[in-house]
């Protein structure tokens, strides 16, 4: 198997790290707008299978004629470059994955602009296989775990995200791509449900104190956009689908300030003959979170909450979940917890893929494929998942 990695940042690094311990592919090439980032990443890790090259993640001909020389492209950039992309690889018949899917707009929902493409993909015997990172990816694999092994009834899927990390040396300092996390949490969350469909709420909306496991304890949680709601109907019979993510008042009110002022938006304005976005301009100004791992401590938790009627019949409310501790992945891949917990995944889903574990056509999320065989290559390495039963 040969894998061209677009991006090369903290989730694309992180992919390098995780699939340097793995024997499943023959090359992995990182690509990169900056040529000196896949550079540096390749020769730090000095694997002769990893290669680097340049591309433009924006234009769909400078990604296709890279691709062409792969059968898998993984797209590590954000969720605003996916459809060249995602265009690309079907240009190059390749299979396709990536962690975010396409953005959303007004009557637009996440993923309707890679959802339109099934057909083609499916006529071309191809898998695009989106979301695939921790949320979604991870979150949406213990949603058919429940599914197919813990109940025979689900009321809702309830994802839920919540962490202690935190950062010294900075006032403000995101753990994840804050280009990313502007779009999720100030767009109106999405909510699905059998009698209803989709609906929005008011970002922020329907604060939940959630008990995280394994230390973390009670974090306040907030309805935020997110493919889960999307991908999770689409595979599974419920009757609601949910995201909700432990942000804090601070950040909360952060995001809030950003957005009073445009310094959210991404449309481009001339500040003194120069057309820029002030989302990027915000994103340049804070530190890379790929680089914070030595001052952060504390822990990350990815889960879903499945409600309903187990197998015996009875009233049932399980929490599947993945625990990151920033202290460990530190020193085992040299990478920060929540950058390391989103590249695990697509590495996992790209040695299913090459033992034909996981196979298919189309546009599809990682619920509809078996659940089993990702949660015991996770355990394989080293990343056991976690479940407890919620009263």
């Amino acid at each position: 198997m040969k894998v061209l990695v677009v991006g090369t940042g903290g989730v694309g690094a992180a992919v390098a790290a995780v699939a340097q311990r793995r024997d499943f592919f023959e090359r992995i090439t990182f690509a990169d707008l900056d040529p000196t980032r896949p550079q540096a990443l390749v020769e730090r890790l000095d694997d002769g299978r990893f290669s680097a090259a340049q591309v433009d993640a924006s234009d769909e001909a400078s990604v296709a004629a890279l691709a062409r020389e792969a059968d898998i492209v993984l797209n590590a950039t954000d969720p605003r470059f996916n459809m060249p992309i995602f265009s690309a690889a079907l240009e190059a018949r390749c299979t396709y994955l990536d962690m975010a899917m396409s953005l959303s707009g007004p009557g637009v929902l996440l993923g309707d602009a890679q959802f339109a493409e099934h057909e083609r993909w499916k006529e071309a015997g191809l898998l695009a296989l989106v979301g695939i990172g921790v949320e979604p990816g991870l979150s949406d694999v213990f949603a058919r775990y429940a599914a197919d092994h813990l109940f025979d009834e689900i009321d809702e899927v309830a994802v839920r995200d919540g962490a202690n990390l935190a950062v010294e040396g900075y006032e403000f300092a995101p753990t994840f791509s804050i280009w990313t996390t502007i779009e999720e949490c100030l767009n109106p969350p999405l909510i699905w449900e059998r009698e209803r469909g989709f609906y929005t709420t008011e970002p922020f909306s329907e604060p939940e104190l959630f008990d995280f496991p394994e230390g973390i304890g009670p974090v306040e949680c907030v309805n935020v956009e997110h493919e889960e709601v999307v991908l999770v109907p689409r595979e599974i019979e419920c009757r609601r689908v949910t995201f909700k993510y432990g942000l804090g008042e601070e950040f909360i009110g952060v995001l809030k300030t950003l957005h009073k002022l445009g310094l959210d938006s991404k449309e481009p304005v001339s500040v003194r003959g120069a057309e820029v976005a002030p989302r990027d301009v915000v994103a340049a100004a804070l530190p890379d979170p790929a680089t914070l791992g030595d001052r952060m401590h504390g822990k990350t938790c990815a889960g879903t909450l499945v409600t309903g009627k187990g197998k015996d019949g009875q009233p049932r409310a399980t929490y599947l979940y993945h625990i990151s501790d920033n202290e460990q992945t530190m020193r085992e891949y040299g990478t920060q917890a929540v950058v390391l917990q989103t590249a695990l995944n697509p590495v996992i889903a790209l040695e299913l893929l090459a033992q034909g574990t996981w196979s298919g056509a189309g546009v599809l999320g990682p619920e509809a494929f078996d659940a089993v065989p990702f949660l015991e290559l996770l355990a394989g390495y080293g990343e056991k998942h976690g479940q407890v039963e919620r009263g």
